[in-house]
């Protein structure tokens, strides 16, 4: 039975794009639809809530979940990447080998739950998506394009650093364009710069944003609701202002 985007709570932003506004950490997950594949955009901040994301992603689609973007390495938007047994994963150029993120054991693992646990996320959660979590098959340095079938194409782009030293966006061109920002861009919040930011690079990277969205795109952001350019610049303006970069 076919079933809507609304009616698993999602939102629909154009034709066969959506989004998940996730409780807690207020994180979205992006989902993109083709005739052949589907995209999901973040995994969430746990398996069990990466395992709700891919249900909900099957009912949908009608298939599983074949390609997977994650934005950037925090725990609240890969924790949940186990969950898409069979995906393409792909990240920014250097997310590979952030602290050994995504190697089994790692230091970086260790640092993810670490920072999951003191932000709320239950400490057995917390172990088992770090161990579990699923390596970073393809990076992504400049752009790559994504053909998911029937005429729908993506554009995965390094955008960063920024809000770390890797993060990814995902241009999905339509009637309206969609572009997923990750925590380049946030809604519900100040935008949070932790000891992995570049703050001396951030606005530049929202400039990135603007380029590859226009004027007219809808803007995703990590957190909060979906906004548009204007937005866009005023948060690139505030965080320069607020780093002491100058324009």
């Amino acid at each position: 039975m076919t079933v809507t985007w609304e009616e698993l709570g999602w939102e629909r932003l154009a034709d066969g794009v959506g989004r998940c506004r996730l409780p807690g950490w207020d994180c979205t997950a992006g989902l993109v639809l083709g005739a052949d594949a589907a995209l999901m955009v973040d995994a969430g901040s746990s398996l069990d809530e990466g395992a709700r994301l891919r249900e909900g992603a099957r009912r949908l689609a009608g298939r599983r979940v074949t390609h997977l973007a994650l934005t950037h390495p925090h725990f609240d938007h890969v924790f949940g990447a186990a969950a898409f047994t069979g995906a393409e994963v792909y990240g920014a150029y250097g997310t590979a080998g952030t602290g050994a993120l995504f190697a089994p054991g790692g230091q970086g693992r260790q640092a993810l739950r670490a920072d999951a646990v003191a932000e709320g996320l239950d400490s057995r959660a917390a172990r088992e998506a770090a161990e579990a979590l699923s390596p970073v098959r393809h990076e992504v340095r400049g752009e790559q394009p994504l053909d998911l079938g029937g005429g729908r194409r993506v554009l995965l782009a390094d955008a960063g650093p920024g809000h770390t030293g890797h993060d990814l966006a995902v241009l999905v061109p339509g009637s309206p364009d969609v572009l997923f920002c990750g925590d380049l861009v946030e809604e519900s919040g100040e935008p949070q710069a932790g000891p992995d930011a570049v703050p001396s690079h951030w606005p530049a990277a929202l400039d990135r944003l603007l380029e590859l969205g226009g004027d007219d795109a809808l803007y995703v952001p990590g957190h909060g609701a979906v906004v548009d350019a204007a937005f866009v610049r005023v948060q690139r303006d505030a965080l320069a202002a607020r780093f002491g970069v100058s324009r």
